[in-house]
């Protein structure tokens, strides 16, 4: 693999951004105008969590016996996900999360930025970022705060980063799993809402995207 394309691809929303946070508050203002079905973290936790949007909200829904329909409730959350991710996004850009991908870009690696966001959003708030060896690829999984195995793959494949010279940088324990699925090295950012989850698997855990967590990278990629 000496030759191939080295890379990382980054879970923007859930390691740049809080967006454990930002989906788990859609969902429940969602679910509250909805019928008033109230969400709280132990029921995300045992019916949403690890699922498919539409998987999990079937499971809870019978437990709060709503006549609504689980397939319409999940399009509408991650719809309403995608659009509060993009509202975010300007503010996501710290000079940590910069310091981070610029770290990686000046070694030659290739940045992919994973995104639920809008796409023409998504490339206004990071065209600071974007070009050379960074780019931007929409995650479409219906999964419930984590990427599929699938999305790791297609994000390498349309980028021309070789998926086993690639480290997934993730923020759940859930998508450390994917990562693996899919074949790829990971690094799991762990956040307040997402430190209950089993990270079992993930070749480096950190709290931050920073210098110091792209060296870790480097130093996995390259060694």
């Amino acid at each position: 693999m000496s030759g191939a394309t080295k890379g990382v691809v980054v879970e923007f929303d859930f390691t740049a951004m809080n967006g454990a946070d930002i989906l788990f508050d859609v969902a429940k203002a969602h679910l509250h105008a909805l019928d008033g079905i109230e969400l709280d973290q132990t029921s995300e936790f045992r019916y949403l969590a690890g699922r498919t949007c539409e998987e999990g909200l079937a499971a809870f829904f019978k437990t709060v016996k709503t006549k609504k329909t689980p397939q319409k409730a999940a399009r509408d959350i991650l719809d309403a996900f995608a659009g509060a991710v993009s509202s975010a996004l300007p503010k996501a850009m710290t000079q940590g999360v910069r310091n981070f991908i610029k770290t990686l870009a000046d070694r030659g690696v290739k940045v992919v930025i994973l995104t639920h966001a809008v796409p023409e959003d998504a490339a206004v708030a990071l065209a600071p970022i974007l070009g050379g060896n960074v780019s931007m690829f929409q995650d479409s999984s219906t999964c419930y705060g984590f990427p599929r195995w699938d999305s790791w793959r297609r994000a390498c494949q349309a980028n021309g980063v070789a998926r086993l010279s690639a480290v997934a940088v993730t923020g759940s324990g859930y998508g450390v799993r994917s990562a693996m699925l899919a074949g790829m090295s990971s690094m799991a950012v762990v956040k307040e809402r997402t430190a209950y989850q089993d990270f079992t698997g993930a070749d480096e855990v950190v709290k931050d995207l920073s210098v110091a967590s792209a060296r870790r990278v480097i130093a996995r990629l390259f060694r």
